[in-house]
């Protein structure tokens, strides 16, 4: 019986073509049970319409509801996630309704922990302020924007996971100190990456970086707020690369605004896409991008391999790798 797979448009190029190169779609193109198309048009979240068209979703941006599979002819059995967060899909409400879903953990913790350290560099560098000075023939102002070494420093990470610890590996090489705040982390898999485990207000205090990786959920929503700000270093800086609401963004500005931190590399925010008054926009000491930092060609056919492979398991009664459990 055949297999019909709907892909999310968000998932091409303007030119048409797909974002993570042809050779994935190889992935599908060998299974001749499975159909695939792209949807007919762009969604912000899923029609219970388009539900009932497809056995499959593989979805990029477009949220999924409880509203999106709730109607009798719901035929979607398994939503794949075109990425390692799955805070935009109702996972409960999906396994309420026997739907699977998974996302691409392996795929992404290399691309995403560069990304980590392309902002850590670009702030201790001071990479777009000496950009800047060029740009405007200032040249001889080059020693008022001295940047900061490593490894006099220490880098704390929030979330011990797959992309922090690919992370804490990566990083580990330029002689710094290192924390890892995480609580459901196992402290010696910790300390093997020369990292201390620590719980996360005894690190603030101690960290000139400052880097979140950790997974959106009701426990991390907010888990940076004006408290948590407050108690880092006024030379520090914060780095969002997990999911804007794990800061309260207000709390963030509020403490930019007032000098108790140093700056911030974000690629999260909590309103995406940004709105064109928000206060981080004219902000010189952040480096602000579109929630794509780590995207590159590798990262994407490494992705798109890896979630493609899981509908594939799945439509052949095999038991996708990466199954996502509600809870």
């Amino acid at each position: 019986m055949t297999f019909r797979l709907g892909l999310t448009r968000d998932l091409l190029t303007p030119s048409g073509a797909p974002s993570f190169g042809m050779g994935a779609l190889e992935v599908l193109n060998r299974q001749s049970d499975i159909e695939w198309e792209y949807l007919p048009e762009s969604l912000s979240e899923i029609t219970p319409d388009v539900a009932a068209r497809y056995d499959g979703l593989y979805v990029n941006s477009p949220q999924v509801t409880a509203a999106s599979v709730g109607r009798p002819d719901c035929r979607v059995r398994i939503v794949a996630r075109h990425g390692v967060g799955y805070d935009s899909v109702d996972v409960a409400s999906l396994a309420a309704r026997g739907v699977t879903v998974t996302n691409t953990p392996v795929a992404v913790r290399r691309p995403v922990a560069v990304a980590s350290l392309t902002l850590i560099f670009a702030l201790a560098g001071r990479l777009f302020a000496k950009d800047k000075l060029i740009r405007a023939g200032r040249w001889a102002e080059r020693t008022g924007h001295m940047g900061l070494g490593l490894t006099t420093r220490t880098l704390g990470v929030i979330g011990a996971g797959g992309i922090g610890r690919e992370l804490l590996a990566l990083a580990r090489p330029f002689g710094w100190r290192m924390l890892a705040a995480d609580p459901y982390a196992d402290p010696a898999a910790i300390r093997a990456l020369g990292t201390e485990p620590v719980a996360l207000d005894e690190m603030l205090p101690q960290a000139d970086f400052v880097v979140a990786t950790c997974l959106l959920n009701a426990e991390t929503r907010h888990l940076m707020n004006e408290r948590r700000f407050g108690l880092m270093k006024r030379e520090a800086f914060f780095i969002n690369m997990a999911r804007g609401p794990v800061a309260d963004e207000t709390a963030l500005i509020a403490a930019l605004q007032a000098g108790t931190i140093a700056g911030a590399g974000l690629d999260v925010f909590e309103q995406e896409p940004v709105a064109p008054d928000n206060p981080l926009l004219t902000m010189d000491q952040v480096i602000l991008t579109p929630h794509a930092l780590c995207w590159t060609d590798e990262c994407f056919d490494a992705i798109a391999r890896e979630g493609l492979g899981c509908i594939v398991d799945f439509a052949l009664g095999r038991t996708p790798r990466s199954v996502v459990r509600p809870g």
